[in-house]
């Protein structure tokens, strides 16, 4: 299985980097993990103008990648599930791709493209903090669905 996170986030190193790299690992097992950070200029200059503008552009940048596999966009407003439902979302796929948005979120165009639209939370969290709970979550799904004791 192949699996991409995209994320609207800009490359720069972070301490979680150790943290993306040791789940990835775990992950090895089942799965090969390819990160995409994507911001553009064109990012920059409409995260000045404002909040629908910041939407537009993601739904502009991000358009290209979504609908060929079955994608999974992490949105605030979306379902909440639990790891034996997130586990599903894994199962009988051979390619998978989950987004990240920006500081502004997605549009609703956007959230319409998706296969499925999730949320890690009510809380608020940067997307790095939400990439690390994301792996954390993959990690624990392919524990689910091969019965492997991680998840308990």
């Amino acid at each position: 299985m192949n699996i991409e996170i995209i994320s609207i986030a800009k490359k720069e190193k972070s301490i979680y980097d150790p943290l993306y790299k040791e789940l990835e690992k775990m992950i090895s097992r089942f799965a090969k993990v390819k990160n995409r950070e994507i911001f553009t200029k064109e990012i920059t200059k409409a995260h000045t103008i404002s909040q629908k503008a910041a939407q537009e552009v993601y739904t502009k940048v991000l358009a290209p990648c979504i609908g060929k596999d079955f994608c999974v966009t992490l949105h605030p407003d979306g379902k909440l599930i639990d790891s034996f439902e997130f586990s599903k979302l894994l199962n009988d796929k051979l390619s998978i791709k989950f987004f990240i948005g920006g500081a502004y979120g997605f549009e609703e165009s956007f959230l319409k493209k998706s296969d499925s639209v999730v949320s890690l939370g009510r809380i608020t969290m940067s997307h790095k903090v939400a990439k690390a709970v994301l792996l954390e979550q993959i990690y624990r799904g392919f524990s689910i669905l091969s019965n492997h004791p991680y998840h308990k």
